[in-house]
């Protein structure tokens, strides 16, 4: 652990560690000073867990890489952390794919589905700016999604590949621009867009792949007089440099040697696989199989790439066959700190990818579309991830009992909120007249104007219900997983709001669901074991209750089962410790403060076009637009501007012009502090 000068890490809160964080943060770090690989934070909803993560990281003084299990979790986090901390790089790394449809073929029906894909350019910036800082700085958190441990090309070669340019270096121009086309940079001399660089007599202005500004190298003869960095809009100097690497467009980068070794291996595979295809009399697979092999050969061999050429990854990285792909923690430096967050549900997820991959590709590879080494470019198994791993926190309100055993005696709890709010009370109801005396319930709720949180077993009776509660005056609606997410989040603001009392749904109200206006969860079939109704699902569905007062939860059941017993046995020991650490400390419980009304942006969907009016509510609470969705605000105010200087309103162009670069600076961080 670092200190003195040597911090890196500077925590900036406007508060102080409260409740039982203070002793957390104290048993993790002591945990993680002797070297201990495993430890588990046990955090209640509403206890500041991500506050005790941030002081853990300010305190280890490590590069951190920071799990999500979905993209709007990993943006919510990574907004979080860079409040935290101001002056370091938070990064940001999910997919940069808007949609996805990956290569597959149905034998059944004989369809083949071919790859398509739309990538985020904002995204790709920012995976290219996390490797970036990665290189560059040790004040490092990465907050990821799982798409972090699928192939991202060779640290080594990528950071072999950067071109370093010097102030006072004498370099032939030629020479840079020829180095520039080798790691992928495109030259336009019209259109200076990321990864892009154009040329004016002596001046070289190039846009990396990491950020959107301007690096100006002005030469004076075969010497580099000035390195400047511009804004892309105003052509205003920000900075003098004294030198700057400029890493390469793409993540994979391939050595012209090793492309040539690469084509001599994917050839001689071919061959070897024709033989067997021929061996078994699948003539059609085989001629299918030297086509398409065939094809994506010359372009390796005359461009160096071709559509699908992730397949060969493999070879192009030298790769033995069945060795694991090198992904985003490979840039990381060999002391850095995992955590996990909601590890009960991204631990799973880890496990799982490998093998949904592997399916899908044994067929591909059985009918003659891919190469047997196609399968090599995949993502992680979970031993090798682990094996990967330096020291990992888990984080859950209900850790798994994989996370518990690795763990072993390093279960640290965190269950007292701040704020003084007690777990609800749980009540066990009969199932028999269930419904009519739930409806007695929300009525309670709807005087008090506080929301209602129902969980059903199926969609069915999902549907059902919300017809019966709205035939009887409820304000309810209904959420599963046919409505498509545009809708989801307009429905969760919606209820925020007040636009609604009562929402009804399966298996979606449970992790992340922040909704402090909630003071009742009712459970149907709550004696109906299963995942659903298992004690980890239970424990986090009465939890969405547990940002309120008077939080409440219902469990309709005519037994009580063990999950049932072990929920409300873990429940009652959490509101036991919470009453008296509020009675010795003489704290009255506080409620969560609603945010403005006008400030929908956590939940507004703004990936679809919205008009002038909604566009400027969602600029009026930029400070507020998710980290995911800032893509999406840019390119329609990029339309606006286009536009409006179309029609001779450039007062109105130059407005939005400036609305934009806020935008850009909010979505890459403060990179120059």
């Amino acid at each position: 652990m670092s200190n003195g000068s040597n911090v890196l890490f500077r925590l900036h809160a406007p508060f102080e560690p409260t409740g039982d964080q203070p002793q957390a943060i104290a048993q993790l770090v002591q945990s993680l000073e002797s070297q201990a690989k495993y430890q588990t934070l046990l955090g209640a909803t509403g206890t500041g867990k991500t506050f005790t993560m941030a002081a853990v990281i300010a305190q280890m003084q490590k590069p951190t890489l920071v799990l999500a299990h979905n993209k709007t979790l990993a943006a919510q986090l990574c907004n979080e952390l860079r409040q935290f901390f101001p002056y370091n790089a938070v990064e940001y790394f999910i997919s940069y794919y808007d949609y996805y449809q990956p290569e597959a073929y149905i034998p059944v029906t004989d369809t083949y589905i071919e790859k398509t894909a739309s990538i985020n350019d904002e995204i790709d910036m920012l995976r290219h700016s996390a490797t970036r800082s990665l290189f560059e700085r040790k004040d490092v958190i990465v907050v990821a999604s799982i798409s972090c441990i699928y192939g991202l090309g060779i640290p080594s070669e990528y950071l072999k590949a950067a071109i370093s340019l010097k102030v006072g270096e004498e370099l032939d121009q030629r020479a840079v621009l020829r180095q520039l086309v080798t790691v992928q940079y495109n030259r336009n001399d019209t259109d200076l867009s990321r990864g892009n660089f154009r040329v004016k007599g002596d001046i070289l202005e190039i846009v990396p792949a990491y950020e959107d500004r301007v690096i100006r190298v002005e030469f004076f003869g075969d010497e580099i007089d000035a390195i400047r960095l511009l804004d892309p809009v105003t052509g205003e100097i920000l900075q003098s440099l004294d030198q700057v690497n400029i890493y390469p467009a793409r993540h994979f980068v391939t050595p012209q040697e090793q492309l040539a070794i690469a084509c001599e291996q994917i050839k001689a595979e071919l061959d070897s696989q024709l033989t067997v295809l021929e061996a078994e009399n699948k003539l059609l697979e085989a001629q299918r199989l030297k086509q398409r092999t065939s094809y994506d050969l010359e372009l390796l061999q005359e461009v160096g790439y071709c559509n699908g050429v992730e397949n060969y990854s493999r070879f192009l990285a030298g790769r033995e066959a069945g060795s694991p792909p090198e992904c985003l923690i490979d840039y990381f430096p060999e002391d850095w700190l995992l955590v996990v967050d909601e590890s009960h549900v991204t631990v799973p997820q880890i496990r799982g990818m490998y093998n949904g991959d592997q399916a899908r590709k044994k067929v591909l590879i059985d009918h003659g579309f891919r190469l047997p080494s196609a399968a090599d470019n995949r993502p992680l198994k979970s031993e090798e991830f682990w094996q990967k791993v330096n020291q990992c926190v888990f984080v859950s309100a209900t850790p798994g009992n994989w996370e518990i055993e690795q763990s072993e005696a390093r279960v640290i709890e965190q269950v007292i909120r701040p704020t003084g709010v007690v777990d609800p009370e749980i009540d066990v109801r009969p199932t028999d007249g269930q419904v009519d005396d739930l409806l007695g319930e929300i009525r309670q709720r709807e005087k008090l104007k506080e929301r209602v949180l129902i969980t059903t077993l199926t969609k069915r009776m999902a549907e059902d219900l919300t017809d019966y509660f709205s035939d009887q005056g409820v304000a309810v609606q209904y959420l599963h997983s046919e409505i498509k997410s545009i809708e989801r989040i307009e429905i969760l603001q919606a209820l925020r709001k007040g636009e609604f009392d009562v929402l009804i749904g399966v298996n979606l109200l449970r992790e992340g669901l922040d909704l402090p206006e909630v003071s009742l969860v009712a459970i149907m079939d709550a004696d109906k074991e299963g995942f659903l109704r298992a004690e980890r699902s239970l424990i986090q569905t009465i939890g969405r209750a547990a940002r309120h007062v008077r939080g409440q939860a219902i469990l309709y059941a005519d037994n009580l089962t063990d999950s049932m017993a072990k929920a409300i046995a873990e429940t009652e020991r959490r509101r036991v410790i919470q009453i008296a650490y509020n009675k010795k400390h003489n704290i009255t419980p506080q409620p969560i403060k609603k945010r403005d009304e006008n400030a929908i942006l956590s939940f507004l969907d703004i990936s679809r076009r919205l008009n002038t009016q909604q566009l400027q509510q969602v600029v009026e609470h930029m400070e507020e637009v998710p980290l995911e969705k800032i893509p999406d605000v840019i390119k329609q105010l990029e339309e606006q501007m286009k536009e409006a200087a179309k029609n001779l309103e450039f007062e109105q162009a130059a407005l939005l012009r400036d609305q934009i670069k806020k935008l850009r600076h909010q979505l890459l961080g403060s990179h120059d502090n």
